[in-house]
């Protein structure tokens, strides 16, 4: 806002100082039929869509958006839909993750550069969600969140199957020989039967679950399945209630501060949420210029059980969570506990605890309490030792609880064709106490630090019936997948990181409850094999790609681009015509 006009779109329609520019632009836009009224001085809505074809999880937000468009009618606004870059997760090569960035700043640039006075986003898709309210937060104006929702629960020859954890399962007992070809495309064709993202606790519905936790959204957003009539309601709603935001001036930073972080680190943890949560959740605090650190998930999530019984930790899917009550039972169980900041704001105005208080839940076994939870000690566990000094994480709840504490010979592989070439071959050195070591693929790595973190393990090891072992690495993994997998290990091997010096047959020690990992070699081995270590580099010269590389940061802080990080604001320079 100006102290000449109300709003921030009035310097664009309503100038008195520049009638030309004025002209200017209102004049292109009665191309589209809209009348004199729609530009009296009401509230311009951005409606910011990453609806593609090629991005399945958000196909639907077409007809989301025209939800949110009849609210923020209703409202008294004027809503302007415009398209941002859409980064599919099962589409993009050779990482969705390795456009996070571009994306953002697609987004801070389209939000900043044009008449808007509030921004919906409309986010579905694992990486949309991260990179909207990234760039969302270097701007800082009215925002609110919308997520597509999940896909209807997948059916299977008499059986629920989950998005993505089916596909890890399937994946195992095609090469251990257990299913055919063909049975592995009928349970594809059963997994995705109908519109919206994966209806697994994934990344997907765990970044939709963060929106809500940190109130950047109506209550329910995460779980409403998308072809429910009330993700549709929530979509009208939520158009209806920006415009109120644009009066009342409530900006994302007045929302989302460090309480409402450390909410949000409680939440993932009762709800067993994506791993992916952690880098993408330091990304958009580092937005907000909000100091966020691994230690943070150490003291917020410590004590955290597992509540949702859904896959990939438990059994049920995301269909299942709405009709026990979604979210909000989350958030009233931990504020019963005292566990959370009751008085942090949300979007609609009201606090998370007037927001939750009165929450019921309609299955104890799909969301349960805390005195018979799913796992006890659940959330993200966070080891540092000398292989990672900076940091590595592990899910628990979707892990082996006999490997959190292991001792095994390492079985190392430089990088991910390396792994593919030598993972099945008969010969290879290995036992089922063995620990897989994966490096040269984070941040700038391969580059993008791709979901290949959860080694598929050995076909020797599958057919003898061996269902899980520890695997590092310093990649992500995807937030449908399970086992007893150390992700995001920092720094990464491609800029020397400890990692780096591991070599096969050395002795690795786990300690997940004393949150250690470390690989038994005196540190002045460690540093002389650093010394002669030649990492894997991508042959990356020019493009998008060479600037990630260049200026990615390491994922304990959020593998942002260093020249993104902070608050840019709304101003822009008038231009003339």
């Amino acid at each position: 806002m100006t102290k000449k006009n109300k709003f921030r779109s009035s310097n664009w329609y309503n100038s008195k100082d520049h009638k030309r520019d004025t002209f200017v632009h209102r004049g292109w836009m009665r191309n589209q039929g809209h009348p004199n009224h729609l530009f009296d001085g009401r509230p311009v809505i951005g409606i910011c869509n990453t609806w593609s074809e090629l991005t399945p999880c958000n196909g639907h937000f077409r007809e989301i958006a025209e939800s949110v468009k009849k609210g923020v009618y209703e409202a008294g606004g004027f809503p302007l839909e415009f398209p941002v870059f859409s980064a599919s997760e099962s589409n993009l090569r050779p990482t969705a993750m390795l456009f996070r960035n571009l994306a953002s700043m697609d987004v801070e640039e389209a939000i900043r550069g044009n008449p808007i006075d509030g921004v919906v986003l409309l986010m579905g898709c694992d990486k949309t969600t991260p990179s909207l309210l990234m760039g969302a937060a270097s701007v800082d104006l009215p925002t609110i969140g919308v997520s597509g929702g999940p896909m209807l629960n997948g059916h299977h020859r008499g059986e629920t199957i989950g998005s993505g954890t089916g596909v890890w399962r399937l994946d195992a007992d095609l090469s251990a020989g257990k299913i055919t070809e063909d049975d592995f495309i009928e349970a594809e064709i059963s997994m995705s039967r109908s519109k919206g993202n994966c209806m697994t606790m994934g990344t997907a519905s765990t970044m939709g679950s963060m929106v809500e936790a940190l109130g950047m959204s109506l209550p329910h957003n995460a779980a409403i399945p998308a072809v429910d009539a009330r993700r549709y309601s929530l979509a009208y709603m939520s158009g209806k209630r920006i415009v109120d935001m644009v009066k009342e001036n409530l900006i994302m930073s007045k929302i989302v501060n460090k309480k409402s972080f450390e909410n949000a680190i409680k939440v993932n943890g009762a709800i067993g949420g994506s791993t992916n949560a952690v880098i993408h959740l330091a990304a958009i605090a580092g937005r907000l210029e909000i100091d966020l650190k691994l230690s943070d998930w150490e003291k917020c999530g410590k004590d955290i059980p597992t509540l949702v019984n859904l896959q990939p930790s438990g059994k049920y899917l995301m269909e299942d969570f709405y009709y026990a009550g979604g979210v909000p039972v989350v958030i009233k169980r931990l504020i019963e506990k005292n566990l959370l900041n009751n008085d942090s704001l949300t979007a609609n105005g009201k606090t998370i605890f007037e927001n939750n208080k009165n929450a019921k839940c309609w299955n104890d076994d799909v969301i349960k309490n805390f005195e018979k939870p799913l796992v006890n000690d659940g959330g993200i566990k966070i080891l540092r030792g000398n292989i990672a000094p900076d940091g590595a994480i592990i899910k628990p709840s979707a892990a082996t609880p006999e490997l959190m504490k292991h001792k095994g010979k390492a079985v190392v592989f430089e990088s991910v064709e390396e792994f593919h070439e030598k993972i099945d071959d008969p010969n290879l050195d290995v036992d089922q106490n063995s620990i897989l070591v994966l490096k040269n693929c984070g941040p700038k790595g391969y580059p993008g630090m791709a979901e290949v973190g959860n080694m598929r393990l050995p076909q020797k090891l599958l057919k003898r019936g061996i269902k899980d072992m520890i695997r590092i690495s310093d990649a992500r993994m995807s937030g449908t997948a399970y086992g007893t997998v150390i992700l995001h290990t920092a720094p990464e091997a491609a800029i020397k990181g400890p990692l780096a010096a591991v070599q096969n047959n050395d002795m690795i020690e786990i300690d997940v409850e004393r949150g250690t990992m470390n690989v038994l070699l005196d540190d002045s081995i460690i540093k002389s094999r650093l010394k002669n270590y030649e990492p894997i580099l991508p042959e990356i010269k020019s493009g998008y790609q060479k600037m990630y590389i260049d200026h990615v940061t390491q994922a304990d802080t959020g593998a942002d681009l260093d020249f993104l990080v902070g608050k840019r604001g709304s101003e822009v320079k008038r231009h003339s015509h």
